[in-house]
């Protein structure tokens, strides 16, 4: 959550908030803020466009990983035309420094971007494992990929079974990809990455950035920042899509007139 200015809004209790499911008030059985364990996986773009920015997020790694606590953990996978795992989920900081640093040297992933598919296979990842944690994928990448029979509608839908935010630094010549002109054919096969759609609807935070290193530490902190709600969801069929609401209570509002929340926009029920 943030200000206008975009700088992050603290100290708020579990009285400030109200979370609807399909409309319908819910109460908040679980309240956190930091002190949860973070899982955090690092998804970086290796194409040949992105090797300058990989330097600076490697010059930069130390400084933005510090904020993460003994307790969270930090994976890292490289991705062009597939994707590989670099570093498992681990709490050794200079470990994962390291696998940053020699990303810009991988050269076995393909010509190409695969956004879509990359993101598939972090919450592939996250789904292996079962610590409990808060889960987050931080993608950095120019956003300029065709995805092959990988809809947004199918990434958002494995982003929610795995319970992980989907967070981007767009670099370069990052845009949301324009609607399709009336009349024009559009190949159902083929569609536009959207890393900004993504964030929206997973919870997460999409940043343009021409500063690689600097947007990677303040991304990192502000994802080890957010508040965590739980709440126990209402009965529905199975592979149902829920839609949820998450606000400020009235006198919540009032101290903070013109915060943001980016909270997920709902879910798939399961039995």
């Amino acid at each position: 959550m943030t200000d206008h200015s975009g700088r992050i809004i603290g100290g708020l209790a579990l009285g400030d908030f109200e979370v609807y499911d399909e409309n319908a008030p819910q109460k908040i059985l679980y309240f956190e803020h930091e002190a949860d364990p973070l899982d955090l996986l690092l998804l970086l773009d290796v194409s040949g466009s992105m090797h300058l920015s990989l330097s600076e997020l490697a010059a930069a790694a130390q400084a933005a990983l510090a904020p993460l606590g003994s307790r969270d953990r930090t994976a890292v996978m490289l991705f062009a035309r597939s994707s590989a795992l670099s570093q498992r989920l681990t709490s050794d900081l200079a470990a994962v420094e390291r696998k940053i640093q020699s990303a810009r040297n991988a050269q076995d992933l393909g010509s190409g971007t695969s956004i879509n598919a990359a993101i598939l296979a972090a919450g592939d990842y996250f789904r292996e494992d079962t610590s409990g944690a808060r889960r987050a994928i931080l993608i950095m990448t120019d956003n300029l990929s065709l995805n092959y029979r990988i809809p947004d509608e199918q990434v958002i839908r494995d982003l929610y079974a795995a319970d992980a935010t989907l967070n981007a630094i767009l670099i370069g010549k990052q845009r949301r990809p324009p609607p399709p002109k009336p009349g024009a054919y559009v190949n159902p096969d083929f569609t536009p990455s959207d890393v900004f759609k993504l964030a929206d609807e997973t919870g997460g935070e999409a940043m343009e950035s021409r500063l690689a290193g600097e947007s990677f530490a303040l991304m990192v902190e502000r994802i080890r920042s957010r508040y965590r709600l739980q709440y126990e969801a209402p009965p529905a069929d199975a592979g149902q899509l829920r839609h949820i609401r998450v606000q400020l209570t009235p006198d919540a509002r009032r101290r903070h007139p013109q915060a943001s929340i980016r909270a997920r926009t709902g879910y798939y029920a399961v039995q």
